[in-house]
């Protein structure tokens, strides 16, 4: 079999084919977009099986459980997440270093005034505390002003110019609390000549005045968490409401580099496909309708993509690995290794792991999702055969029926690089 490779750098496993585009709602105006090149918290050493394990599991702790969060969505410590981001914020501008997460509704960054932030971090970066006193263009954000309203409703006791406070409790109990300001975030513009110039937006986001669990000892810390989730207090949200930019976003994740980009707006090149949102889902989740291996599509139930209340499948930027439902997983398995009877598989650290010299892509199939829309999704053996050492490889598709926190199947597409 001739070997296959993409056509660009841009390979991640889950959502570089889904090609950049998770389209949340077409806004009337075109506005322009927001450019942000985000690093990879591995970046220049190569986890272990056990660490990108060890890290879905902390990351599905809480967005896979129940939460307390008032604001509606799914926030996410800083240690769950894989990109982040530097952002300007203020006037004058100072530079914070963010969480880019999709499952997250808030863009939030530790304040002047917090309590157990962090102070340092080992991600190669510099922490910085945010005072909305040394910001010219910031204010406070009281409790009767139509964001606190149009968030948590009529709050009983508001007067005038107290402080419209935020608190997210996340499942494994850390939590972060705070207040809202509204203040000018810098980020970088694409014009028309294709070059890029920083521009200022003003956005409502939290200042963290006191954070527990992971958030406020997390060796991985970073500034804070931006949220691109699909609630109004997100980010995203709040440009598209003013018509600064279109409320589309994509994302192309550099395997070869570890990093990549996220645009905010509509990404006129390179072409692409899309395929629409499951409504009333708390995360992206997208309709799978078959998978294929090695030009064959399997023979699953179709009721197999919807479980239960769990419409869809669930698109995570900040999951390392890809997680099938047992009836899946097996199938897929089966057809990608039915020409080798005779490979010798063994477990190590979760992982399904056996010895092969030699190119993956000269013997291993293709694997292709299929989605609504005639969205296809081509996942090839190097991007779904890791190797752990030399010619020791490792198999990233994982028993979704297995690592569900509920004990329920799921489908769950994450970042899945090649390190």
């Amino acid at each position: 079999m001739a070997s296959r490779r993409p056509s660009s750098s841009c390979r991640f496993l889950a959502l570089c084919p889904l090609l950049l585009l998770v389209v949340l709602a077409l806004s009337p105006s075109a506005g322009a977009n927001g450019v942000f090149k985000v690093r990879h918290k591995f970046l220049g050493r190569k986890p272990s099986v056990g660490d990108l394990l060890d890290h879905d599991s902390r990351r599905h702790s809480r967005i896979l459980s129940s939460v307390d969060l008032p604001i509606g969505g799914l926030g996410l410590p800083t240690s769950t997440g894989l990109y982040f981001a530097e952002i300007g914020i203020g006037s004058p501008s100072k530079k914070y270093y963010v969480q880019v997460d999709t499952g997250s509704d808030i863009l939030w960054v530790n304040c002047i005034s917090c309590k157990r932030c962090p102070q340092k971090s080992d991600l190669g970066v510099e922490l910085t505390l945010y005072d909305p006193r040394e910001s010219v263009s910031g204010s406070l954000v009281s409790c009767n002003e139509n964001f606190c309203v149009s968030t948590y409703g009529d709050i009983p006791g508001c007067v005038a110019n107290l402080p419209c406070e935020y608190r997210v409790v996340y499942g494994d109990g850390s939590s972060t609390a705070g207040f809202f300001v509204t203040d000018f975030v810098q980020y970088n513009q694409v014009s028309s000549d294709h070059q890029t110039k920083p521009v200022n937006a003003s956005v409502t986001f939290g200042c963290g005045a006191q954070q527990s669990g992971d958030l406020g000892s997390s060796n991985e810390a970073l500034d804070g968490i931006l949220g691109f989730g699909q609630s109004n207090s997100s980010m995203i949200s709040q440009l598209a409401a003013s018509g600064t930019a279109r409320k589309i976003f994509a994302h192309c994740l550099d395997t070869i580099n570890g990093g990549g980009i996220f645009v905010i707006g509509h990404v006129v090149q390179p072409k692409v496909k899309t395929t629409p949102l499951v409504p009333d889902q708390p995360h992206y989740n997208v309709n799978m309708k078959a998978i294929e291996v090695g030009g064959a599509i399997l023979e699953l139930p179709t009721d197999l993509f919807d479980i239960g209340d769990k419409k869809g499948t669930i698109i995570d930027s900040g999951t390392t690995l890809s997680y099938l439902p047992e009836l899946a997983y097996k199938a897929v398995m089966n057809a990608i290794f039915s020409k080798y009877p005779d490979l010798k598989f063994y477990n190590n650290q979760g992982f399904l792991c056996f010895e092969h010299s030699g190119s993956v892509d000269d013997g291993f199939p293709e694997v292709v999702f299929h989605f609504e829309n005639s969205l296809l999704l081509n996942v090839y053996p190097h991007d779904y055969l890791f190797e752990n050492r030399d010619n020791i490889y490792c198999v990233g598709w994982q028993n979704g029926g297995l690592q569900s926190k509920d004990g329920r199947d799921m489908f769950l597409l994450g970042d899945m690089r090649s390190f």
